[in-house]
């Protein structure tokens, strides 16, 4: 049992690093499938010789029984989609537009929390919870437009919150029993076996892209993922999935940051305000939610 302090840190982390997905996705030319193919690629071969460096590892994911096989390749399968939902979104509207609804994980997160894991929430929580969606929207406001293709991208993104969200039910029931390694190279390399079926349907290249396309690749394989997306996967076995939505929401901030000092974006005074009231209720939230636990 890691230390609550820990735990919290390391969601920190995982927000921080997963804020530069939509960063990275946009300075890749390349199409959504392509991305989402390479990111779970990359991810899966730096994952492997770590993997295969500690014998429990390989010696759990051979004695997978055929339902938590079958919860891995289906892990796998809802991640692939997301990813080629929300890239695609990006394509159609904003940045912001697209960060803020593909957070919306809480809205799923906390239905589903109910009634597959009978999951109980304070109302100062649910109020916190609340107030950091009302500081996402601030910040995305001016962003939202009203156009054919950017109700598209904000259907897409909206559709894919609610898949990653079954994918971080899975991992919550799964990772009760199996060790992160395992759990997450399974998930990657059936993702990846997916998209690239998906790629190869599509008939587009999957080795003519210039070097910054490649190196953006990277960046999401080794930052995005595995130090933002795996680290949740690593806290399912103490944090519940309503929890690591919230916390998310937290990748909105993290991307108006970044978007600030990488693209050269400006950060105004009503995204400004944004930011603080999601962070704020980000933390009340946290804060409700670790007491709860304790008591």
């Amino acid at each position: 049992m890691q230390s609550r302090t820990i735990q919290y840190f390391a969601l920190v982390l995982g927000v921080l690093a997963l804020s530069t997905s939509a960063i990275f996705v946009k300075l890749a030319d390349a199409p959504s499938s392509i991305t989402a193919f390479y990111r779970l690629f990359f991810a899966a071969c730096i994952l492997l010789p770590f993997f295969l460096l500690k014998k429990e590892n390989w010696q759990t994911l051979l004695t997978l029984s055929k339902n938590q096989l079958r919860l891995g390749l289906l892990s796998g399968l809802f991640l692939a989609i997301h990813y080629v939902l929300w890239f695609e979104s990006l394509k159609y509207t904003s940045v912001a537009s697209s960060t803020v609804i593909v957070t919306l994980q809480p809205l799923f997160a906390f239905v589903g929390g109910r009634f597959l894991f009978k999951e109980h929430f304070r109302k100062d929580a649910l109020i916190a919870s609340f107030v950091a969606l009302i500081g996402c929207f601030i910040i995305a406001w001016g962003d939202f437009e009203i156009s054919y293709q950017a109700l598209l991208g904000d259907v897409l993104a909206f559709i894919a919150a609610g898949v990653i969200t079954i994918y971080f039910f899975i991992g919550q029931h799964m990772r009760k029993k199996l060790p992160v390694m395992p759990y997450s190279l399974l998930g990657y390399s059936s993702s990846t076996f997916f998209l690239a079926i998906y790629a190869f349907r599509q008939q587009v290249s999957f080795i003519d892209y210039p070097l910054y396309t490649w190196k953006s690749f990277i960046g999401l394989a080794l930052i995005a993922t595995i130090l933002g997306q795996m680290v949740f996967n690593w806290l399912l076995k103490w944090l519940n999935t309503s929890t690591i939505s919230m916390s998310i929401l937290g990748e909105t901030v993290g991307t108006c940051v970044l978007a600030y000092f990488i693209l050269g974006e400006v950060i105004s005074t009503q995204q400004g305000i944004g930011i603080a009231i999601t962070l704020v209720g980000l933390a009340t939230f946290l804060f409700y939610q670790n007491r709860a636990q304790i008591e």
